[in-house]
């Protein structure tokens, strides 16, 4: 009988040749399939990830974007590799090493008992975050406490999280998700008006002093601002089935 729990590992890959050789010798040890999926980078970063994937093909596996398509195109092109090599779940990783591989079987277990929740990142910051990017993350987190009407999703652009890869393409197949940085957000949102549990998973947060960071701040922004106008009419829609849906699960809670 096939593994109703396959987990892999999914890292979108943009010109981060530096933090490559130690993000694979990190996931390495944890004895799961990885993807990088490279989304349209550089001669350098390109040939860092066809080296580490000659290197480790037991394992290891290379996919490639032309040209660059975004963030959430690379989730979602590994996201649809790995579902069709019968992959069940798949734990979403940055590679800029911001996040801990070390945490991956933390994740995974945790999805174990409950296959059909998305895993999110709750991030734990160190003094590294920059102060900007730490208030702003509380903007986006008021707006997702109004879309969810809940306080289910901790952090929605938390970039460590683990799918359950079904649901996740279906959805997307249905509704395209945001294919650039506004994925992280519109996914889990969006899964959480399906009915797909969240859990909150704390991880620990380092912003690397050489990282690199490819939000655009003008038009990643609008995007982001599209997004949550899109969000907050769609939650207007569903408010009667999301409030229903809080009542019955409060009651549940009481009950217990």
């Amino acid at each position: 009988m096939a593994d109703a729990h396959r987990p892999c590992v999914v890292v979108p890959v943009y010109d981060h040749a530096g933090a490559v050789p130690a993000l694979v010798r990190a996931l390495r040890p944890l004895g799961l399939t990885c993807w990088l999926v490279d989304d349209g980078s550089g001669p350098e970063c390109a040939g860092a990830i066809a080296a580490a994937a000659a290197a480790h093909p037991d394992w290891l596996r290379r996919l490639r974007l032309e040209p660059n398509q975004g963030k959430g195109a690379a989730v979602l092109a590994g996201f649809r590799a790995a579902l069709a090599e019968g992959f069940t779940h798949a734990v979403q990783i940055d590679a800029d090493l911001q996040h801990r591989p070390a945490d991956i079987p933390r994740f995974v277990a945790v999805s174990r008992r409950h296959p059909r929740a998305v895993i999110c990142g709750a991030p734990r910051f160190d003094a590294t975050i920059p102060p900007v990017r730490y208030w702003g993350r509380w903007v986006t987190h008021v707006l997702v406490w109004v879309e969810t009407l809940s306080f289910d999703i901790r952090d929605s652009m938390c970039g460590f999280r683990l799918y359950p890869l079904e649901v996740a393409v279906a959805l997307d197949e249905r509704a395209p998700f945001g294919r650039r940085m506004q994925f992280d957000t519109d996914a889990v949102v969006r899964l959480h008006w399906e009915g797909v549990p969240v859990l909150n998973e704390p991880t620990p947060v380092t912003y690397p002093a050489d990282g690199v960071s490819h939000f655009a701040m003008v038009a990643d922004n609008r995007r982001m601002v599209a997004l949550h106008a899109r969000l907050l009419a769609g939650m207007l829609v569903r408010a009667p089935r999301l409030l229903a849906r809080r009542r019955r699960r409060d009651r549940a809670a009481f009950v217990q």
